[in-house]
């Protein structure tokens, strides 16, 4: 990021849900008044109801993050939905150097902005009584292990005893904070021996579940029962009749915290602990606002537009996710990204950074080692040329690129893993204050997953290449066996173009036996070996060679000369001589060899041409015999 601008970090998990989508823009114009950068650290948390797996694993990103590039930290701990995750965030934020404000969760050491809750739940409930004037009123909890659950549940007890009525008013039910328990609220409340005339909701989720629930039971709200939710969400004030609530304010709460922490960068040490009163919704469902039909009918077109925008896009998601089960390699990946990325909104920069290793070895090549704590770019856009690329690697201390001009950034950060392996992160810039889809997420998880693929693919190209190597190799010389050395000198027979003149060899070792009987075959075993090193350092002229079995040895050259020959033959008595002078071995390493060069075309037989090899071999080794006599 440009050093002339201020960085801020703000750690948090499920931005782009529902419930939380508003965070983001409110604090993107708010660093856009400051003129500061903002780098969100996203986590995203438990897939569905049951997958937590993905959220478990998202820490080994955060644990790279150098805090240190920071000029001020923003803990959001309300949204982590991954047991434990938020204390391993904390601990981490503990070691700062720069200041740390949690602004939704009350965190020992950090500067805190609290929220009161229960005056919130308090306005909600005095609002029944004293302006509606009703006195049988319920209570929706959450779910009540919960601890936010527990204190409205306390707050609504509180409330009910101060006025006179009985602790648990018309009933209390414990729900679950979603959509799941509004038919069985429904029925429980409607079974009281006096039927409530309000029910009060621990938040909108189970607030619009409870309505929907009444209504299929001819039950009118608010003529009937008058029913209140509580957080403020936008499906809150789309549903029918929009939900009574209170709400935090985010654009303040944003302006509040970078402010803040600029105030403390500068060294303006003060005792944070801000103290917010939730801000109150009265609309329709307690009956304080008629509905406006006119209005509530541009909603409804305006919500059609949002279901066909989803459709198209879904359409888009599921023609990307074929396109990526074609990539076969990185820069597929790119391709296919820069191609069809369209669906999450429009951004003006992407990277995707890559762990590797300490060899260079990026984490989705099947030969990476260990992660380095350094990365490198395996996809780059930068649509308006704002970053710059010069660098390699990014590290720790760094983990966004450097920015070419004055203009300040909101970047968002999530880990790109699957299964247990973390293959590195993903950066991306929106084009405006809005934070992406929930789309993009589903593109790093298919990302994720064609790395893994890349991954496996690599390591089964390589097992049947050593398979196949195992099949054509000879284990105690690393050299072709014989039918390696059949497969590709019929190759390159078969690739003759008209005549040419090729060369066969055959090449065995002279007293392979009396070394075998007089020092053992372990010791035979070392002068093959050494027989096969010097053969294969000779073979630089495009000679094909191998071994046939035991010590004898098989050479095919195509496009071969006698020139070429003579100086393979030379240089085979050089080694030999030089090698038994250094090696002090109580025996010598000595090879005979024959050689036929013939003018051929693809229809050459190889086994002729090493039959007569072999002949003159022969003749050779007889030779030295009689000359010993």
């Amino acid at each position: 990021m440009t050093e002339k601008l201020k960085t801020i970090a703000i750690f948090g998990c499920s931005f782009s849900s529902i419930f939380r989508q508003s965070l983001c823009p409110a604090f993107n114009t708010a660093a856009e008044e400051f003129n500061v950068n903002l780098v969100y650290i996203h986590s995203l948390g438990k897939i569905g109801n049951k997958n937590a797996q993905y959220g478990d694993y998202e820490f080994d990103l955060i644990e790279y993050i150098d805090l240190d590039q920071f000029d001020g930290i923003i803990f959001d701990g309300e949204g982590y939905n991954v047991d434990g995750m938020a204390e391993k965030v904390i601990q981490k934020l503990r070691g700062a150097k720069c200041p740390v404000i949690s602004m939704s969760s009350h965190v020992d050491g950090f500067y805190n902005i609290d929220f009161d809750e229960s005056q919130g739940i308090r306005t909600l409930i005095e609002h029944m009584i004293n302006v509606h004037h009703l006195t049988k009123i319920g209570f929706m909890s959450g779910y009540l292990s919960h601890p936010d659950a527990q204190l409205r549940l306390k707050e609504f007890r509180t409330v009910m005893t101060e006025h006179g009525f009985p602790e648990d008013g018309a009933g209390m039910f414990e729900g679950d904070f979603w959509f799941h328990k509004g038919e069985e609220a429904a029925d429980y409340f409607l079974s009281q021996p006096e039927r409530p005339e309000a029910i009060v909701c621990a938040n909108d989720y189970m607030a619009i579940s409870l309505i929907t629930a009444l209504k299929k039971r001819g039950i009118k709200v608010p003529e009937d029962i008058a029913v209140s939710g509580f957080d403020g969400t936008i499906e809150g004030q789309e549903f029918l009749p929009h939900i009574t609530s209170a709400t935090r304010e985010r654009l303040d709460i944003a302006r509040t915290c970078i402010q803040e922490l600029l105030s403390l960068s500068e060294g303006k040490d003060k005792n944070l602990n801000l103290h917010i009163i939730p801000t109150p919704i009265f609309t329709h469902s307690c009956g304080c606002v008629p509905l406006d039909y006119q209005t509530e009918a541009e909603n409804i077109n305006r919500i059609y537009e949002i279901n066909r925008s989803f459709t198209y896009n879904l359409y888009d998601a599921e023609s990307s996710i074929l396109k990526l089960n074609t990539v076969e390699d990185l820069k597929d990946l790119a391709d296919v990204f820069e191609e069809t990325a369209i669906n999450f909104g429009d951004f003006n920069a992407f990277f995707l950074m890559l762990h590797i290793d300490p060899n260079g070895k990026v984490s989705s090549d099947s030969d990476y080692s260990r992660p380095s704590g350094k990365f490198t770019p395996a996809i780059w856009i930068d649509k308006n040329n704002e970053y710059d690329r010069s660098p390699l690697t990014f590290d720790c201390s760094s983990i966004l690129p450097d920015s070419i001009t004055c203009k300040r950034h909101s970047i968002y950060i999530m880990s790109v893993h699957c299964s247990e392996r973390m293959f590195g992160y993903a950066a991306i810039e929106m084009a405006d204050s809005e934070i992406f889809k929930e789309f993009y997420n589903m593109w790093l998880l298919n990302i994720a997953t064609t790395l893994e693929n890349l991954l496996k693919n690599d390591r089964i190209k390589k097992l049947i290449g050593s398979l196949e190597n195992l099949s054509i190799k000879d284990v105690l010389t690393s050299m072709l066996n014989r039918r390696g050395f059949d497969e590709r000198s019929r190759e390159a027979i078969l690739s003759i173009e008209g005549k040419s003149k090729v060369c066969a060899m055959v090449i065995d070792m002279d007293g392979l036996k009396r070394i075998n009987d007089y020092y053992g075959h372990h010791e035979g075993d070392r002068a093959i070996k050494t027989a096969a090193d010097i053969i294969s350092r000779c073979c630089d002229s495009g000679e094909i060679a191998g071994r046939a079995g035991g010590d004898e040895f098989y050479i095919f050259a195509p496009e071969y000369s006698e020139e070429k020959l003579q100086r393979f033959t030379e240089r085979l008595s050089d080694m030999c001589y030089s090698y038994n002078g250094y090696s002090k071995k109580p025996y010598s390493v000595e090879l005979s060899w024959g050689a036929y060069i013939v003018d051929t075309d693809c229809t050459g037989r190889l086994e002729d041409f090493l039959k007569i090899s072999d002949s003159r071999m022969y003749e050779q080794k007889k030779a030295k015999r009689s000359n010993r006599q």
